[in-house]
């Protein structure tokens, strides 16, 4: 097993006065040639804006683009005619593929909103842009693995070979994810807590990219929530 550990404190990060985001890969003004990608993966920002801020319309093309809010609502408005607000316990995925535009906004004015943006490399180009969104029930990812992104297209899917999971795990927990296709890798995000994996002890913002194995175990040390993103390394 082949492994890369990121320390929260290691990532980019910029202050632009509405927006603190952390950088985990090469974004923006942040760029380290050595943490450009994990396989498919791309882009993996922590992002929390302040009350009434946000991104005014911007274009993205050729991109599968994945928002996990964390806290607060995330308004959302796009060229493709969708006006819709996502929360926590909401998962929104946006193809961008020939082109789009786009903006997010923090309706509250009162309280800020944190969420991740993920970009996932696809596996084709050019493809018809797409946005779904979906909520799932945060009770179906205690001490297990709740599947919310799949290639199978049961539910919120992307252009790649690519599943994202969701864990709330208590301290002591135990568990383990099993890859789906030897050529792929899982990338270990903690959003909050202490858990074990790959031989490593992961706090709150680490992560830790695994590859060249079958299946990963974890061991939560105290209450944990971990997000797993599974993509082809190649």
């Amino acid at each position: 097993m082949q492994s890369i550990l990121h320390r929260a404190e290691t990532r980019g990060h910029a202050n632009h006065g509405f927006l603190d985001t952390h950088h985990t890969f090469s974004f923006a003004s942040y760029y380290d040639p050595n943490r450009m990608h994990f396989g498919a993966l791309r882009v993996l920002n922590d992002d929390l804006v302040k009350g009434g801020g946000g991104f005014g319309t911007h274009p993205h093309n050729n991109m599968e683009i994945v928002s996990i809010p964390l806290l607060g609502d995330l308004q959302h408005r796009d060229s493709m005619g969708n006006g819709e607000v996502i929360r926590q316990g909401d998962i929104q995925v946006m193809s961008a593929g020939t082109g789009i535009t786009h903006s997010e906004f923090n309706p509250n004015a009162d309280r800020p909103v944190n969420f991740l943006q993920i970009w996932i490399i696809p596996n084709a180009a050019n493809v018809k842009p797409r946005y779904e969104q979906q909520t799932f029930a945060r009770e179906d990812r205690k001490n297990r693995l709740q599947t919310v992104v799949s290639p199978d297209r049961s539910g919120l899917w992307l252009h790649q070979d690519a599943w994202f999971s969701l864990g709330h795990f208590d301290a002591g927990f135990s568990g383990e994810y099993t890859l789906h296709a030897p050529h792929h890798g899982v990338y270990a995000f903690v959003i909050s807590g202490d858990v074990e994996i790959g031989g490593e002890t992961l706090h709150r913002r680490d992560g830790i990219g695994l590859w060249e194995t079958d299946k990963v175990t974890f061991q939560a040390s105290s209450e944990t929530e971990l997000l797993l993103i599974e993509v082809p390394m190649a």
